[in-house]
């Protein structure tokens, strides 16, 4: 047998974006998951993942996961993308999300110590949820970490650091100070899989993704997907909710991007990198709204206030050193990514619940 492609989470949004590429490249792929009644409506093979792909139902926590894959099958490369990611859902579920993004990756590095697996290269989806708030500058310039948003900031409408405006991330210099346990677990698999791979002489590759959307992510999922529950507000003709002050800022990046991104990190000629995988522009979720709104023909968005803890202000990247260590580029706008979204849902008989 050629080489063999292992992608944990692989039918969730990522892995079936990724697949019909994953099966030119690699004589066999298999993705593992859980099929998460959270991200799947259903138990059913994803239609969007790629019939070549095979599918192994299994959690990534428990070792007999690990026993009955690697009973059948060495990897090569392995996309590690089996995580939680709700934000807000970390802070009420924080042992939830400590087991599958935490000790689901130790339990997938123990399997492969055990029987002796070394992969040529893994490739983790981390997030910009590792930096948390970043960095931000005072008017003359200083650079400082005024840390997470406190409680009482955000019940006063104090949405801003006074007299700071937020940098962009950038994974060489932005230092790493997570406000969400949610970030703190992607943090924690960085670091897990950067020292098991220095110690056994395995490559690679960290993207920390941006706001990633497009065909194919969960319409049923309430805690993810502020680009698709938008769309499925304005669909209805209901005014879209902004919280804060309608100013918050994402680097929202197509799904193909991301897909492609990944491809590209597998086949570096980098053993060790980190990068930021974002279209390399900031948006405020009101624009996003108008946008989404303008296509609908629905109502103008309004700003309502409410607040999240644990979000951060501002969040977007610059992907200079991403294009410099990648073959790759981002091809798709913010504009033609709603069009492809919404026209997407529209064919669509699923309906998302949100808490």
């Amino acid at each position: 047998m050629g080489e063999v492609c292992f992608v944990t989470g692989g039918a969730g949004f990522i892995g079936c974006a990724l697949s019909a590429s994953l099966v030119k490249r690699y004589s066999k792929v298999v993705a593992i998951d859980n099929m998460h009644p959270q991200i799947h409506a259903t138990s059913d093979r994803p239609e969007l993942l790629h019939p070549l792909v095979e599918l192994i139902e299994g959690d990534i926590t428990d070792p007999k996961t690990w026993e009955n894959v690697l009973a059948l099958y060495t990897p090569n490369v392995v996309y590690h993308l089996a995580a939680e990611t709700g934000t807000g859902q970390s802070l009420v579920e924080s042992s939830r999300h400590a087991e599958v993004n935490i000790l689901g990756t130790t339990r997938m590095l123990d399997a492969f110590s055990a029987h002796n697996v070394f992969p040529s290269r893994i490739v983790l989806t981390s997030s910009r949820a590792v930096y948390g708030e970043g960095s931000w500058a005072a008017e003359d310039g200083k650079v400082s970490y005024p840390g997470q948003r406190t409680n009482e900031m955000l019940k006063n409408s104090l949405w801003d650091f006074p007299g700071l405006t937020a940098l962009p991330f950038r994974a060489s210099e932005t230092f790493t100070y997570p406000t969400s346990i949610y970030g703190v677990t992607k943090l924690s698999q960085e670091q897990l899989i950067s020292c098991w791979a220095n110690a056994y002489g395995v490559k690679t590759a960290v993207l920390r993704l941006q706001n990633v959307y497009g065909v194919g992510q969960s319409l049923t999922n309430p805690y993810t997907g502020i680009v698709s529950f938008f769309a499925q507000m304005a669909k209805s003709k209901q005014s879209i909710p902004l919280y804060e002050d309608g100013k918050v800022a994402r680097d929202f990046v197509y799904i193909s991007d991301v897909a492609n991104a990944l491809l590209a990190a597998a086949e570096s000629s980098e053993e060790h990198f980190i990068c930021d995988v974002g279209l390399g522009e900031s948006v405020t979720i009101f624009k996003l709204a108008e946008i989404i709104a303008e296509h609908y023909s629905a109502p103008a968005p309004h700003v309502c206030g409410k607040y999240r803890n644990g979000d951060v202000r501002h969040a977007s990247c610059v992907i200079d050193d991403t294009l410099n260590s990648l073959d790759w580029k981002p091809q798709v706008t913010v504009e033609s990514g709603i069009d492809k979204l919404c026209n997407w849902i529209d064919s669509s008989s699923v309906r998302m619940v949100f808490k």
